[in-house]
Formats: C-alpha cells, structure tokens, sequence
C-alpha cells in the first residue's frame, strides 16, 4: 500500500522515487500518478519524487463531487507536510498545472520551484479549448470505455506522433486501461478544470517559475502558456515544437532535462 496523506477526510495516495532535492509530481485530468511515464524514471536520476494521486483517481479516496481546483491544491499541500517535507519543487501537467498555481498562490511556504506544463490560467481570456476536444468530451459518456479510452489518448499526443509512432499510442493506451478512470470521480475533475481562474492572480506568484508547452497541443492552447509566462513575475517560456499535449511522453528525456536544468540552477 501506497503512503497516505488525510485531508478533511480524504485519504491521498502518494509514491515515493529516487533521491535528491524533492519534487512534487502533480498529473491532470482522469490521470494516476502512473502517467509520467519515462520521464519520471528521467527525474528520479536526480530528484526525490513525491507521484500524487489526485483525489478521484488511483489509490486515492473518490468523494463525490464537484471538485474545485482550491480542494485539489490543498490535498497537495496536505502531501507535501505529510511526507516530512517543508518545501519542495512542484512539477504540474494540465489540470495538475492548475493545481501547482493554485498551492503556489495559496501555500507559497510549500513551493521552491515551480514548473507549469501545458496549462492554463484560465477564465474567460483564455484561449479556449480546441473545437475538437471539446466535442470529444461531450461524446465521452456515449462512447464505450475502451474506444472513449483510445480516442483521448490519441487526443492527447501530436497528430504527427499518432500517425508515425503507434507503438506509443498502444503504450499509453494500455497505462490507461490499466487505470481507467471512474467517470463519476472524472467529471469532479473536469468541473474544477473548467472553473479553474487564475489570470488576476498571477502576479502574486513569487516561486520562480518555468512554462513548458508543445505547440501541437490539441487539448490546451499552448497560447495559453504565453498567458502564464507574462503573467508571473520572471517566468520563463519553453516550447517542445510540434509536442502534443503529452509531450512529456514524446521526449520524456529532453522533457526531464528541461526541467531538471531549471531545478537546479544556483543549487
């Protein structure tokens, strides 16, 4: 059994890998702490990783919902003090980039650095989701689990990367029927998501901060990222060029670089 942190009741799995400075790995929407992939086996060369489950997912407790990306960072920040911990790096992906701004503004003491992967700020001047993610989500709960499954993970990467790496696509795929996620607990998730607004706030975000995105990102803008990197003081913009929204995935090595290298700067 995984170690567990409790907040108000909700019982969070967390994983502990490799050594060196901490560093809070925090996934998105309908994803376990599984979802890394290799790049987590990248980071644990040279950081001690702390994997989150968020609520609803994994080994972690599933309320019902809605969800609200406050309760997610603060399951995070729950983590962090659980695990002995007074500060640590956080790394947050999509709806888990969400959760990184959210404990960043709220429980800054927690946050050394911060890396933000193919998320948004959010709200109404956001670059919305792409047309056709958004008719892919409406369709989810027609689809049969299996094929609802294939279509979010092909979603997910590079039309490029579908077309010329389909053992990828299998290796992601089968991760995912390994740990479908319950659609109840993935709905809370996606509600907090869509509610999620930080555009206002982002100058009170004081840990220095890297903004990572593929600029073939079907799932998010990545003109979001551009938001983000104007918005908090002194943040740096990287793109992975024709990178999907999985592009950790796709270049787990130069992802773990990126980051790594940001990590440790004047360390």
């Amino acid at each position: 059994m995984s170690p567990r942190a409790v907040n108000a009741g909700v019982a969070l799995a967390y994983e502990e890998r490799g050594e060196g400075p901490p560093l809070l790995l925090v996934h998105g929407l309908g994803y376990t702490r599984g979802g890394w992939g290799p790049a987590a086996d990248w980071l644990a060369e040279r950081f001690h990783l702390f994997l989150l489950d968020n609520r609803g997912m994994g080994q972690s407790d599933k309320p019902p919902g809605p969800y609200t990306v406050a309760e997610l960072a603060a399951d995070a920040a729950v983590v962090v003090a659980a695990a002995g911990l007074e500060r640590a790096h956080v790394v947050g992906t999509s709806l888990g980039g969400m959760v990184a701004q959210e404990l960043a503004l709220g429980w800054p003491e927690r946050v050394e650095r911060l890396v933000l992967v193919c998320t948004t700020a959010g709200g109404a001047s956001a670059y919305p989701m792409p047309e056709r993610t958004v008719r892919l989500f409406g369709e989810v709960p027609d689809l049969e689990p299996e094929v609802a499954l294939r279509r979010m993970v092909e979603n997910s990467l590079a039309d490029a990367t579908v077309g010329a790496r389909p053992e990828l696509v299998e290796q992601i795929y089968a991760y995912r029927l390994a740990n479908r996620p319950d659609l109840a607990a993935w709905t809370a998730q996606a509600g907090a998501a869509a509610a999620f607004d930080s555009l206002d706030r982002l100058g009170g975000i004081r840990a220095p901060t890297l903004v990572l995105t593929g600029t073939a990102d079907n799932v998010i803008d990545h003109r979001n990222s551009h938001v983000l990197a104007e918005g908090i003081p002194g943040a740096r913009l990287e793109h992975f060029a024709g990178g999907g929204h999985l592009f950790l995935w796709e270049e787990p090595e130069r992802f773990a670089a990126a980051v790594a290298d940001f990590l440790e700067e004047d360390a």
